[in-house]
C-alpha cells in the first residue's frame, strides 16, 4: 500500500528544525503528478517545488512547499504530528474530513480528472477561446451558466455556492481572474497571464476544502464582497489601480492555509505557528506569509522594481493583519474618530489604505448581511467548524474555547451574539462612511437575519438580554478573528 509522510509546512526562508534535519531525504515533484501519477520527464522544468537536506547541513533553508506535499513510501504510515503539544497530535489537514473507504480512491481520482477538465474549459471561456468538441456539451453548459453569473458579479445577492458548483470547485480562480481582467489590472501592471493563473490555482489549492467554513469558497465570497465595496462611489473615484489590485489579492488570500481551528487552540497546544509568531496575530501572520511565498514562487511581480514588489508585499500584509478580531475595537475606534472629526481624505495614501483595511474587515464578516438563504448556510458552516474544534478539545481534555461547545451553544446563540456585538457596530460605521443603497441593504438584511435567528431560538426566555450578555464578545471571547478565524 502506498502511503505518505507529511512534511511540516514552514514559512519562507526559515531554518529547517533539527527534527526535520535528522531525517535525510529529498523530494521533487511536478504540477501534474497529483493527477496523473509519476511526472513526465519533459515536465520536470514545471515542477512546483523541491527540497533536499542532510542532517549535517545546519544551514539548509526551507523552500516553499504547497498544500498536501508528502513524501511517498511503501513501508508504513506515520503522519507527521503538526502540533507540538505533548499529548495532542492533530493533523489539521484532515480535521474536518469524512472517513472514506479504500475503494473510493479510484472514484476520487476520476473526480479530480473531471475537475481538471472543467478547470481547463473555464480558463478557456475567460480568455474568450471557443471550444468545438461536441463531447463536452455538459461542461460547456456549466461554463456558460458560470459566465452569465460573472456578468452580475457586482450584485449583493450573488450566490457563491451556486457559482462554485458551476465551476466545479474553481470559484476562487475564476472569480478573481475575471475581476483582475474586469479592472484592467493584468494589462496595466503587465502581468504574465500564465503566472497570474498559476498563482490563483496555487492559492485555491492552499485552502483546506475539508474545512466547513475556512475554505476557498469563503475566500471567493470575500473577494466578491470586496468587489462590491470597491464599486461604491467614494472608493471608485478615489482608489488607485494599485489599491484595487491589493484589495482583491488580500481578499483572495486573507485566510490562506487556514487550519480550521482558532488562535487560542494553536496557543494552548503549543503549535509551532504560535511559537513562531509569539502568540500575536498567529493566523493572520501565517496567511500573509503564505501569500508572500506564493507571490515569490510564481514570480508574479518579478518584472517590477524590487522596491515596488516589497512594498506591495508589506501593504498586502497590512491588509490581511487588519482582519485579526482581537484588534477589532482598535480599528473600529479609529474609524469612528475619523468619521466624527470628518477628517478622512481619500487623496491621502494612508487614509485610502485604512479604508481598504475597513473594507476587507467588512467583506470578511459580511455573511450576516447577505440575504437569508445565503447567510443561513454560512452560519451553519462556521458553527460546524466551531463545534468540530470543541469536540477535539473535549477529546483531549483541553479547555473548550468560547462558542465551540455544542452542548451549551446553538447556531442561533452564536449568530445573535456575533451580530449584536461585532457586525452591527462595524457596519453602522461603514454606513456612516458610505451612505449608499448597498450599505442600507446590508443593514436591512442584518436586521431581518437577526430576527430570524431570534425566532429560531428554542424555548426563548422572557428576557432576551440574559443570553446576549453571556455571549457578549469582548474580542477575547470570540474565537480568533470573526466568528470564523
Amino acid at each position: 500500500m502506498e502511503v505518505c509522510y507529511q512534511l511540516p509546512v514552514l514559512p519562507l526562508d526559515r531554518p529547517v528544525p533539527k527534527h526535520v534535519l535528522s531525517r535525510r531525504g529529498a523530494i521533487s515533484f511536478s504540477s501534474s503528478s497529483s493527477l496523473f501519477g509519476a511526472p513526465d520527464p519533459r515536465q520536470l522544468a514545471q515542477r512546483r517545488g523541491a527540497i533536499s537536506y542532510d542532517s549535517s547541513d545546519q544551514t539548509a533553508l526551507y523552500i516553499r512547499m504547497l498544500g498536501d506535499v508528502r513524501v511517498r513510501s511503501q513501508v508504513g504510515f506515520e503522519p507527521e504530528r503538526r502540533g507540538s503539544h505533548p499529548y495532542l497530535g492533530v493533523d489539521f489537514r484532515t480535521l474536518h474530513s469524512r472517513a472514506e473507504s479504500a475503494g473510493s480512491i479510484p472514484v476520487r481520482r476520476i473526480r479530480r480528472l473531471f475537475s481538471f477538465q472543467r478547470h481547463l474549459l473555464s480558463s478557456r471561456f475567460l480568455r474568450g477561446v471557443p471550444h468545438l468538441n461536441p463531447l463536452h456539451i455538459l461542461d460547456e453548459d456549466y461554463c456558460g451558466q458560470a459566465k452569465c453569473m460573472l456578468e452580475k458579479v457586482g450584485s449583493w445577492n450573488f450566490d457563491i455556492f451556486l457559482f462554485d458548483r458551476l465551476t466545479n470547485g474553481n470559484s476562487l480562480v475564476n472569480l478573481t481572474l475575471y475581476l483582475l481582467s474586469h479592472y484592467g489590472l493584468i494589462e496595466l501592471f503587465q502581468l504574465d497571464m500564465v503566472k497570474v493563473h498559476r498563482f490563483l490555482v496555487l492559492v485555491q489549492e492552499d485552502y483546506h476544502n475539508h474545512n466547513p467554513y475556512h475554505n476557498a469558497v469563503h475566500a471567493a465570497d470575500v473577494t466578491q464582497a470586496m468587489h462590491c465595496y470597491l464599486k461604491e462611489p467614494k472608493l471608485a473615484k478615489s482608489l488607485t489601480s494599485c489599491d484595487i489590485l491589493l484589495g482583491l489579492l488580500a481578499a483572495a488570500t486573507h485566510d490562506l492555509d487556514h487550519p480550521g481551528v482558532n488562535q487560542p487552540f494553536l496557543i494552548k497546544t503549543n503549535h509551532y505557528l504560535a511559537t513562531l509568531y509569539r502568540n500575536t496575530s498567529v493566523l493572520e501572520n501565517h496567511h500573509w506569509k503564505s501569500a508572500v511565498g506564493l507571490l515569490r514562487e510564481t514570480e508574479l511581480f518579478s518584472h517590477l522594481p524590487a522596491e515596488d514588489s516589497l512594498n506591495m508585499e508589506r501593504q498586502l500584509g497590512s491588509l490581511i493583519l487588519a482582519t485579526d478580531i482581537s484588534r477589532q475595537n482598535e480599528y473600529l475606534s479609529k474609524f469612528r474618530t475619523h468619521l466624527d472629526q470628518e477628517d478622512l481624505c481619500l487623496g491621502n495614501p494612508s487614509h485610502r489604505h485604512f479604508i481598504l483595511q475597513m473594507a476587507l474587515k467588512c467583506a470578511d464578516i459580511c455573511n450576516p448581511c447577505r440575504p437569508w438563504e445565503l447567510s443561513k448556510q454560512w452560519s451553519e458552516k462556521v458553527t460546524e467548524e466551531f463545534f468540530h474544534q470543541g469536540d477535539i478539545e473535549k477529546k483531549h481534555k483541553l479547555e473548550v474555547s468560547p462558542l465551540c461547545d455544542s452542548e451549551t451553544n446553538s447556531i442561533a446563540d452564536v449568530q445573535i451574539g456575533f451580530m449584536t456585538y461585532v457586525v452591527e457596530p462595524l457596519f453602522a460605521e461603514w454606513a456612516r462612511f458610505s451612505d449608499t443603497r448597498l450599505s442600507q441593504t446590508m443593514l436591512g438584511h442584518l436586521c431581518l437575519n437577526k430576527a430570524s435567528w431570534n425566532a429560531l431560538q428554542p424555548e426563548a426566555s422572557g428576557s432576551s438580554e440574559e443570553p446576549e450578555s453571556e455571549l457578549e464578545p469582548s474580542s477575547r471571547a470570540l474565537p480568533q478573528g470573526r466568528p470564523h478565524s
